[in-house]
């Protein structure tokens, strides 16, 4: 029998918990944001593809606060200022208010509706203290109006107040933010009811996460993030808390029970991170199914998964089929999910036209069903599993065009099969088993735990929440149902965010806040066991002062066009020209290089100094240190003679930044040049913005190139950067 290739999309649902356990107020404002954006247009749009099954994870944190808004109880405090008088906005209220309200992506939520465009450029072209000196009471009650208005999603564009609102595009009045936020309220309100009523249908299959997503490995030994970085700095106090995980597990299978009637088939575990310490404790509390990343089984089998130069896996066999863990509690399964098919959905499709994407994505298992015919076995299962709220964002009408496109495509396509996890599991029997003990103990990213712990920043919270969990532990008289206050600041610390965006890897505009929610976690903990609170808790962990960014904190999407669109680039890299010399030095032409990929792209954005006259071509030079290739010599006059410059390269792509024309070059045998096609772009604007397709270099992923960049004048030496050393850019 000749079965189709099975595909099982899992959307992951997250938000940590924002509410104040000091103030009672919701200090961030993103469930209540995504609430109405994400949720619930996501399986609206499933819907009406009978034939596709996925699963949707709603972790529990995030249930309880999407109930508490849909009760009215919950206020967060962007929520206020919405819904205050702008006659009676203070100053720090004022800025507040431009600080915050363009926390959106321009291209898709702020572009397209001129008001908000107009006020975004104000505030980015003339500043902060431009706005606060001119704007009128109309200014900030359209601010506030349209961050809201924007972040309903466009599915939801058809109910008659909302298309009043659009129409309407400005001079909204108090009455207005008022009726948004109560429309956010009704979107809310129907998120739960429809993801069970679609569990019930069969369509969907519902999953849970421990109960505030903390990092199940870390909570029973910290020592096993080790394992996979034996040198990696640790806290002074070891945190191994094993009853902590049974908490999180039995908080999160009630909760679930109590929503959908039903008991919790599947476990997301945190970050995906997994440990052959957890998994006894996850079959214990009765869950049938795990997932976790392709990284995480490639160090489980001691084969790590290579790629051809068009992303598909070598070994497909491998990574697409469910294995069973054996534990005294019983089997368990887990699923490991295509990192790159995930990240181009999460990443990269955003950049493209719906049909381009869509069909991108079918051809890629097309592929993985073609080179499954070559081995034994089967039937098989594809994991798609990713963020199911943040990409949307980036995409057009916030995703509607791409899913639709891509779900009337699989649903017409007979090779291809959606369906929920437990649907394959319970039709087809695990073949294969991972020894626990085999167990690769490490998440999604890069099958460590170093984006949580190991870094000084990191430490120092996991050494305060050690002591706090130490002098709680002191109180035996302190149970749940007696003290439910310290409990539930516990659980709340030990959640995986906080320890995310500490230290250096992630950032985000909410950094310190953040880092005031963990300690006043730690702080309302101290409080209701009647201890006296450290004071290094009323203190922050880290300085929080907005220095730009130097190593990539994630693939990127820009626009083309030479704009220098800030929140394209936020997750860019970036060198500071001069930076190594303290100061910038004003003779530069270049102030800054922003640099970072996609799966589709590399990118380059150069910022010149203000002023100053541009030369007349950019020269990019790379090799492949990984790769045995031909390489050529610079041929650039005036060139000196030490390293980099006098190095040799693979490929050259030489810039016009007159008429804006490009050139590639390949080296080629006898030290010489051979011009070759390219889809590159470069467009020079309000900055140089530069493109270079993957594809156009024929390399494999993971491979890095060495790149450097050459100023010049009718082909003569001006400058060249990065300063010291190559730039290394990484394909995904």
């Amino acid at each position: 029998m000749t079965h189709p290739l099975h595909i099982a999309f899992i959307w992951h649902q997250h938000q940590p918990i924002y509410k104040s356990q000091l103030t009672g107020e919701y200090r961030l404002p993103w469930v209540r944001l995504h609430g109405t954006k994400d949720y619930l247009d996501l399986i609206l749009n499933l819907e009406k593809f009978p034939k596709l099954h996925q699963t949707v994870n709603l972790v529990p944190s995030l249930i309880l606060q999407l109930e508490d808004y849909a009760a009215g109880t919950a206020v967060d405090h962007y929520q206020k200022l919405a819904l205050t008088s702008v006659q009676k906005l203070n100053s720090r209220e004022k800025k507040e208010i431009i600080d915050h309200f363009f926390d959106a992506n321009y291209q898709h939520l702020i572009s397209p509706h001129p008001r908000y465009r107009e006020l975004y450029l104000q505030k980015k072209e003339k500043g902060l203290i431009w706005c606060l000196e001119n704007w009128q009471y109309n200014d900030y009650s359209d601010l506030l109006a349209w961050h809201n208005l924007s972040w309903i999603d466009p599915v939801f564009w058809d109910d008659p107040q909302i298309e009043q609102w659009l129409e309407k595009g400005k001079d909204f009045s108090l009455q207005d933010r008022q009726g948004i936020i109560l429309k956010q309220r009704e979107i809310i309100e129907r998120i739960l009811p429809q993801h069970k009523l679609m569990q019930e249908s069969g369509q969907l299959e519902i999953t849970t996460s421990p109960y505030t997503h903390p990092i199940l490995p870390l909570l029973a030994d910290i020592r096993s993030a080790r394992l996979a970085v034996p040198e990696l700095p640790l806290p002074e106090t070891a945190f191994q808390w094993t009853q902590d995980i049974k908490a999180h597990l039995a908080k999160a299978s009630q909760i679930y029970k109590d929503r959908f009637s039903r008991d919790p088939r599947g476990l997301w575990p945190s970050e995906q991170s997994v440990s052959p310490a957890i998994i006894p404790l996850i079959a214990d509390e009765g869950f049938k199914w795990i997932c976790s990343d392709e990284t995480v089984l490639g160090w489980s089998l001691q084969h790590f998964f290579h790629r051809d130069e068009t992303g598909n896996v070598l070994d497909p066999h491998l990574l697409y089929q469910p294995y069973r863990l054996e534990t005294p509690a019983g089997d368990i399964s887990i699923v490991f999910r295509d990192h790159r098919i995930s990240d181009l959905i999460g990443f990269t499709y955003s950049t493209m036209g719906a049909q381009e994407a869509a069909a991108d994505l079918i051809g890629h298992l097309e592929i993985i069903k073609d080179s499954l015919q070559e081995h034994q076995g089967g039937p098989w299962l594809v994991t798609i599993a990713l963020d199911g709220e943040n990409c949307w964002e980036f995409y057009e009408q916030d995703g509607l065009l791409f899913l639709n496109e891509l779900y009337r495509k699989f649903s017409e396509h007979e090779g291809l099969k959606l369906v929920t996890v437990s649907e394959f599991l319970e039709q087809f029997p695990v073949r294969s088993s991972i020894p626990l003990e085999n167990l690769h103990s490490g998440s999604w990213i890069d099958g460590t735990f170093t984006t949580w712990i190991g870094q000084p920043a990191k430490n120092k919270a996991w050494q305060m929440l050690s002591l706090a969990r130490k002098t709680l532990e002191k109180h035996p008289e302190a149970t749940e149902q007696s003290n439910p206050l310290a409990w539930e600041s516990l659980y709340a610390a030990e959640g995986s965010d906080w320890f995310w965006w500490l230290g250096t890897g992630h950032s985000s505009h909410d950094d310190e806040t953040f880092d005031l929610l963990f300690r006043e976690n730690l702080i309302t903990l101290y409080q209701a066991l009647g201890e006296v609170v450290p004071e290094n808790l009323y203190l922050p962990i880290e300085l929080h002062l907005g220095a730009k960014i130097h190593q990539p904190l994630g693939l990127i999407n820009p626009n083309i066009d030479g704009l220098a669109d800030e929140q394209s680039w936020e997750m860019a890299g970036c060198i500071e020209v001069g930076g190594s010399r303290g100061t910038m030095h004003r003779n530069s032409l270049v102030q800054r290089l922003f640099y970072g990929c996609n799966h589709l792209n590399f990118f380059l954005r150069f910022d010149f100094q203000v002023g100053v006259s541009l030369p007349e071509e950019l020269h990019l030079f790379w090799y492949y240190r990984e790769i045995s290739q031909v390489n050529s010599s610079i041929s650039i006059k005036g060139l000196p003679d030490h390293p980099p410059l006098n190095h040799y390269y693979h490929h050259h792509l030489n810039i016009n930044l007159e008429s804006q024309s490009i050139e590639m070059k390949k080296a080629q045998q006898g030290y010489t040049w051979h011009t070759c096609p390219t889809n590159s772009k470069a467009v020079v604007d309000k900055c140089l913005e530069i493109s270079v397709p993957w594809l156009d270099l024929h390399i494999s992923p993971d491979t890095e190139l060495h790149l450097l960049a050459i100023l010049a004048d009718d082909k003569t030496f001006k400058a060249h950067l990065p300063e010291s050393g190559l730039l290394v850019i990484k394909m995904p």
